[in-house]
């Protein structure tokens, strides 16, 4: 059926922080709240307040703050759990409760008392006028006849909404499709919500299945963080979403910004790969698409890299022709005859130990074979090491790799002696430089640095310097 609704769930302060070493503070919660609900998400889980105080105090900070999107304290089938989260003072109450077998065997209740738990629950959050979404956990494995049962039993408790979580991510979409009709089919008076982890790779897939099969809602996570192998990521299913279905469901220039800001406060590092955030998105190597993109971007790339706030990159490298040498000269401010360029390509290419040109060595190579001094436009490069202690009961490794998302950073160690990481820098300038640094100073846990310019850097040559 085709796509009519979609209101998009983010779980990142909840799902999200569930990701090993991620640890959100309080005030990094609410700027992330506060990042999504100019981003234009729809919902927003902050989290469940029974799991310990800070995660209490940032659920009841970001329910205060007066954001446009509805906020969201998830909890368990539990009236005490209940009350914990009513006194957030939030939008909505999201109860789960594993609803497969196995699930109600670790538990030690039957399916009747399972249903008596939800609908329990589900009038009491009613009760205190809060919406409910029920979460039936595992819930594409659970026996089909129970899972009908129990969600129609919440619905008549009160809940609007059902989330149906593929939990271990071993779903198809093919499969999600028919689930998500059949269940939409057996169950009336209520909205559904799709929750599809990524252990198998098809997360978003399965999440453009689950709308077409009739869901309305789709819980997202920045870059995809979450348990294991994460859940759907939110700029990948949003850009999907623009491109094949013509829906802009969030402000999709934002999208960048947004990935970078939880990279840096989460300390998972987006892979080059990843789709519309990685470094490499934009960027065409090979010689045929680089001709190809320069003459019709479209021939290589399913969106324009500006639709997320991006720009095309051009890798000079082996596989590169003249016209992806004379684009990127080109754009430094240079400008040589045909003859010429032929004869900076032989160079890159008769080179087999360089992986990638940098500007600087490109600018090297031309300006030897024109035998003229070039004036290319492009900024002095500043670096540095920065050394960083960190506080005695912090995790080192946490920091460092908060550190190694920030821009500028190419490379991080953790280190023995009187500092715990030490951090490679590159910025474009000094003041580029100075912010790298305060960013690194803000992590919390950071108590000190020491900064070291670096005059020349000298490679070893057969074990003599050279």
């Amino acid at each position: 059926m085709p796509i009519s609704k979609v209101l998009i769930v983010d779980t990142t302060l909840r799902e999200g922080e569930q990701t090993p070493g991620v640890n959100f503070t309080v005030d990094e919660k609410l700027e992330i709240a506060r990042a999504l609900d100019g981003v234009g998400v729809h919902m927003i889980e902050a989290g469940d307040p029974n799991v310990s105080e800070d995660v209490y105090q940032a659920v009841k900070l970001i329910a205060k703050d007066g954001l446009q999107a509805e906020i969201i304290a998830h909890c368990r089938a539990n009236v005490r759990d209940v009350d914990r989260a009513l006194s957030c003072d939030v939008d909505r109450v999201a109860i789960f409760l594993g609803v497969t077998e196995a699930k109600l065997k670790s538990m030690r209740i039957t399916e009747e008392e399972a249903i008596a738990r939800v609908v329990e629950a589900v009038e009491y959050a009613r009760s205190h006028g809060v919406k409910v979404r029920f979460t039936a956990e595992d819930g594409t494995r659970a026996k089909y006849d129970f899972l009908v049962e129990i969600c129609r039993r919440a619905v008549e408790a009160g809940a609007d909404r059902i989330s149906l979580p593929d939990t271990v991510g071993i779903m198809t979409p093919w499969r999600v499709q028919e689930f998500f009709e059949r269940v939409t089919r057996d169950v009336k008076g209520v909205e559904f919500d799709c929750h599809c982890h990524n252990d198998l790779g098809m997360a978003v897939a399965n999440a453009i299945a689950a709308l077409e099969g009739g869901a309305t809602g789709v819980h997202v996570t920045v870059n995809g963080i979450g348990e294991r192998a994460g859940i759907t990521g939110l700029e990948t299913l949003a850009v999907a979403l623009k491109v094949l279905y013509g829906l802009e469901v969030v402000k999709l220039d934002k999208l960048t910004w947004l990935s970078a800001l939880v990279e840096r406060l989460s300390g998972v590092v987006v892979p080059p790969h990843a789709p519309v955030v990685g470094e490499n998105a934009f960027s065409h190597k090979g010689g045929v698409h680089v001709a190809a993109v320069l003459y019709d971007p479209s021939t290589y790339e399913a969106y324009p890299p500006e639709l997320v706030g991006r720009r095309r990159e051009i890798v000079v490298s082996k596989y590169s022709g003249k016209h992806a040498v004379k684009a990127r000269l080109e754009a430094l401010g240079i400008q040589l005859s045909d003859e010429l360029l032929e004869k900076v390509v032989e160079v890159i290419k008769s080179r087999q130990d360089v992986r990638t040109y940098r500007d600087a060595d490109l600018i090297e190579i031309a300006e030897k074979i024109s035998g003229v001094k070039l004036s290319p436009e492009v900024p002095s490069k500043v670096e540095a090491v920065i050394l960083v202690k960190c506080d005695p009961n912090v995790y080192t490794t946490s920091i460092a790799r908060r550190i190694a998302s920030i821009k500028g950073v190419m490379e991080v160690y953790e280190v023995s002696g009187e500092y715990d990481v030490q951090v490679k820098v590159s910025a474009p300038t000094v003041s580029d430089l100075n912010d790298c640094l305060e960013s690194i100073r803000g992590i919390k846990g950071v108590s000190g640095t020491h900064t070291h310019l670096i005059l020349k850097s000298l490679r070893p040559i057969q074990g003599e310097l050279s």
